[in-house]
Protein backbone atom coordinates (compact mmCIF):
# COMPACT_ATOMS: atom_id res chain seq x y z
CA UNK A 1 0.00 0.00 0.00
CA UNK A 2 1.29 3.62 -0.91
CA UNK A 3 0.60 6.45 1.19
CA UNK A 4 0.97 10.22 0.41
CA UNK A 5 3.25 11.53 3.15
CA UNK A 6 2.87 15.85 3.52
CA UNK A 7 5.55 18.32 4.75
CA UNK A 8 3.51 19.00 8.00
CA UNK A 9 3.25 15.45 8.39
CA UNK A 10 6.64 14.51 7.95
CA UNK A 11 8.41 17.44 9.65
CA UNK A 12 6.58 16.49 13.24
CA UNK A 13 8.63 14.86 15.72
CA UNK A 14 6.90 12.00 16.18
CA UNK A 15 6.28 11.21 12.64
CA UNK A 16 8.56 7.89 13.17
CA UNK A 17 6.71 6.77 16.35
CA UNK A 18 2.85 7.59 14.99
CA UNK A 19 3.60 5.61 12.01
CA UNK A 20 5.14 2.84 13.70
CA UNK A 21 2.27 2.62 16.20
CA UNK A 22 -0.17 2.68 13.11
CA UNK A 23 1.66 -0.30 12.03
CA UNK A 24 1.81 -2.30 15.56
CA UNK A 25 -2.08 -1.47 16.20
CA UNK A 26 -3.07 -2.35 12.45
CA UNK A 27 -1.02 -5.61 12.59
CA UNK A 28 -0.39 -4.58 8.78
CA UNK A 29 3.21 -6.01 7.65
CA UNK A 30 5.44 -2.37 7.33
CA UNK A 31 7.29 -4.09 4.27
CA UNK A 32 3.90 -3.63 2.61
CA UNK A 33 4.36 0.05 3.23
CA UNK A 34 5.60 2.61 1.11
CA UNK A 35 4.97 6.73 1.36
CA UNK A 36 5.45 8.28 -1.30
CA UNK A 37 6.81 12.04 -0.33
CA UNK A 38 7.34 15.00 -2.94
CA UNK A 39 10.52 17.00 -4.03
CA UNK A 40 9.40 19.64 -2.02
CA UNK A 41 10.00 17.26 1.27
CA UNK A 42 13.15 16.56 -0.01
CA UNK A 43 14.41 20.49 -0.11
CA UNK A 44 13.22 20.97 3.65
CA UNK A 45 15.24 20.04 6.00
CA UNK A 46 18.00 16.99 5.33
CA UNK A 47 19.57 15.80 8.08
CA UNK A 48 15.80 15.39 9.98
CA UNK A 49 14.44 13.47 6.50
CA UNK A 50 17.32 11.46 6.39
CA UNK A 51 16.81 10.46 9.83
CA UNK A 52 13.25 9.89 9.80
CA UNK A 53 13.13 7.99 6.19
CA UNK A 54 16.33 5.87 7.36
CA UNK A 55 14.46 5.00 10.84
CA UNK A 56 11.13 3.82 8.93
CA UNK A 57 13.06 1.94 6.71
CA UNK A 58 14.63 0.11 9.46
CA UNK A 59 11.09 -1.49 10.16
CA UNK A 60 10.86 -2.49 5.88
CA UNK A 61 9.03 0.90 4.78
CA UNK A 62 10.14 1.86 1.91
CA UNK A 63 9.81 5.19 -0.04
CA UNK A 64 8.99 6.70 -3.30
CA UNK A 65 9.47 10.39 -5.19
CA UNK A 66 6.00 11.03 -5.93
CA UNK A 67 5.27 13.62 -9.17
CA UNK A 68 8.85 13.48 -9.66
CA UNK A 69 10.91 16.07 -12.11
CA UNK A 70 7.94 18.47 -11.03
CA UNK A 71 9.91 20.07 -7.77
CA UNK A 72 13.12 22.58 -7.63
CA UNK A 73 15.37 19.77 -5.73
CA UNK A 74 18.84 18.77 -6.39
CA UNK A 75 19.39 15.40 -7.68
CA UNK A 76 21.91 14.94 -5.29
CA UNK A 77 19.16 13.81 -2.79
CA UNK A 78 18.78 11.03 -4.32
CA UNK A 79 22.48 10.15 -3.41
CA UNK A 80 21.94 10.34 0.02
CA UNK A 81 18.34 9.85 0.57
CA UNK A 82 17.22 5.74 1.07
CA UNK A 83 14.48 6.29 -1.90
CA UNK A 84 13.09 3.29 -3.50
CA UNK A 85 11.35 4.39 -6.33
CA UNK A 86 10.54 7.21 -8.86
CA UNK A 87 7.41 8.26 -10.09
CA UNK A 88 7.14 9.77 -13.06
CA UNK A 89 4.51 13.26 -12.94
CA UNK A 90 1.31 12.65 -14.76
CA UNK A 91 2.32 15.76 -16.30
CA UNK A 92 4.93 14.47 -18.41
CA UNK A 93 2.67 11.06 -19.39
CA UNK A 94 -0.49 13.24 -20.45
CA UNK A 95 0.76 14.03 -23.71
CA UNK A 96 3.96 11.55 -24.37
CA UNK A 97 2.40 10.70 -27.32
CA UNK A 98 2.63 13.66 -28.70
CA UNK A 99 5.33 15.99 -27.20
CA UNK A 100 9.02 15.19 -27.94
CA UNK A 101 9.76 16.77 -24.46
CA UNK A 102 7.40 15.26 -22.30
CA UNK A 103 9.21 11.97 -24.16
CA UNK A 104 12.34 13.06 -23.75
CA UNK A 105 11.52 13.78 -19.71
CA UNK A 106 9.89 10.81 -19.36
CA UNK A 107 13.27 9.05 -20.13
CA UNK A 108 15.55 10.68 -18.95
CA UNK A 109 13.62 9.53 -15.53
CA UNK A 110 13.55 5.64 -16.49
CA UNK A 111 16.98 6.38 -17.06
CA UNK A 112 18.19 7.93 -14.06
CA UNK A 113 16.04 5.72 -12.34
CA UNK A 114 17.24 2.50 -14.02
CA UNK A 115 21.26 3.45 -13.65
CA UNK A 116 20.43 3.93 -9.17
CA UNK A 117 18.70 0.74 -9.23
CA UNK A 118 15.09 2.57 -8.11
CA UNK A 119 12.15 1.35 -9.23
CA UNK A 120 10.33 3.72 -11.64
CA UNK A 121 6.80 4.11 -11.85
CA UNK A 122 4.53 6.10 -14.56
CA UNK A 123 1.18 8.19 -13.04
CA UNK A 124 -1.46 9.16 -15.01
CA UNK A 125 -1.28 6.13 -17.80
CA UNK A 126 -4.99 6.86 -19.30
CA UNK A 127 -3.77 5.08 -22.97
CA UNK A 128 -2.77 1.47 -24.03
CA UNK A 129 -0.31 3.86 -26.64
CA UNK A 130 0.71 5.70 -23.59
CA UNK A 131 1.30 2.49 -21.67
CA UNK A 132 3.01 0.69 -25.10
CA UNK A 133 5.38 3.67 -25.37
CA UNK A 134 6.43 4.10 -21.77
CA UNK A 135 6.96 -0.14 -21.59
CA UNK A 136 9.26 0.11 -24.93
CA UNK A 137 11.42 3.10 -22.87
CA UNK A 138 11.77 0.57 -20.09
CA UNK A 139 9.45 1.56 -17.78
CA UNK A 140 7.17 -1.32 -16.73
CA UNK A 141 4.78 -0.07 -14.00
CA UNK A 142 1.64 2.25 -14.40
CA UNK A 143 -0.89 4.11 -12.68
CA UNK A 144 -3.66 5.57 -13.96
CA UNK A 145 -7.60 5.28 -15.00
CA UNK A 146 -6.16 2.72 -18.12
CA UNK A 147 -6.53 0.04 -15.33
CA UNK A 148 -9.35 1.44 -12.76
CA UNK A 149 -10.29 4.91 -11.59
CA UNK A 150 -10.69 5.34 -7.98
CA UNK A 151 -12.83 3.19 -5.31
CA UNK A 152 -14.67 2.87 -2.39
CA UNK A 153 -12.63 1.33 0.68
CA UNK A 154 -16.21 -0.94 0.70
CA UNK A 155 -16.05 -1.17 -3.35
CA UNK A 156 -12.49 -2.31 -3.13
CA UNK A 157 -13.19 -4.86 -0.22
CA UNK A 158 -16.15 -6.61 -2.36
CA UNK A 159 -13.48 -6.81 -5.36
Amino acid sequence: MSVNISLVQFSKKNFVGTVNDALNNSGANPKLLKLEITETLLASNIPDVKAKMRALQQHGITFSIDDFGTGYSSLSYLQQLPINQLKIDQGFVRDIINSNNDKAIAQAVITLASSMNLHVIAEGVETEAQRMLLQSMGCYSYQGYLFGRPVTLEELVIA
